[in-house]
């Protein structure tokens, strides 16, 4: 059984910056890619930073209207001076968060959801910039289909890696929701089959009706002596 890793969903061809592109070649490049936030990196591509519509906003927040009254956005004192910022570099936030091509689609979200981030720009080890990953990249497994998900439970979990006999567990799949009937000889073996099978990507939820022959779970055991 084989999770998804960053690589396999990210984007490889980015659209990036040098650290001296001018603010309105970024916002372009915004327009032009139908992106949100562009990764800034040297001759090398390796990554310096991260410039995002926020950032290109930000650098405007202060700047008086047409009247020449200020806005009444007050900026934190790090950010103040940004509204002189002309190129990639002045605007970029640095050092960004980033990701690993062999870091699985969980850990990626995890990671996301920690840093209130809407993407992560993926590099090697040596710091060169590889891809990038969305949000909308995490969701790509959800769009498996439910025979290719009862079939890597049936085969790579239930028989190759759990070792039962095939048809023991009968496994059905709807829209995601994978469905466990059977029985198997002891209790203890049923939070492993649900966790195994609830790890399979793409598999929304999942509901078991596992009947078992011998309750190892209830048994009192007294410490040794």
């Amino acid at each position: 059984m084989q999770h998804r890793t960053v690589f396999e969903v990210m984007t490889h061809h980015v659209v990036t910056a040098a650290p001296h592109t001018p603010f309105k070649r970024i916002a372009r490049l915004f327009a032009e890619n139908d992106v949100s936030a562009v990764p800034v990196v040297d001759p090398d591509r390796r990554l310096l930073g991260v410039v995002s519509e926020a950032d290109l906003l930000r650098s405007t927040a202060e700047l008086p209207d047409l009247e020449g009254r200020r806005t009444g956005v007050r900026l934190l004192s790090q950010e103040r001076g940004l509204p002189d910022a002309e190129t990639a570099a002045q605007l970029m936030t640095s050092p960004a968060i980033t990701a690993r091509p062999n870091w699985n689609l969980a850990e990626t979200a995890r990671t996301m959801h920690r840093k209130g981030v809407k993407r992560l720009p993926v590099i090697d080890e040596t710091g060169r910039l590889v891809g990038i990953i969305s949000r909308s990249d995490l969701l790509r497994p959800f769009l498996r289909g439910d025979t290719a998900i009862r079939e890597e439970i049936e085969h790579d979990v239930l028989t190759d890696t759990l070792r039962l006999a095939p048809g023991l567990i009968r496994v059905t799949v709807d829209d995601g929701v994978v469905g466990l009937t059977g029985r198997v000889d002891e209790r203890a073996d049923i939070p492993v089959i649900v966790r195994l099978c609830r790890s399979v990507d793409g598999v929304v939820a999942l509901h078991e009706s596992i009947e078992y022959a011998y309750d190892n779970l209830a048994l009192d055991v007294e410490p040794p002596r």
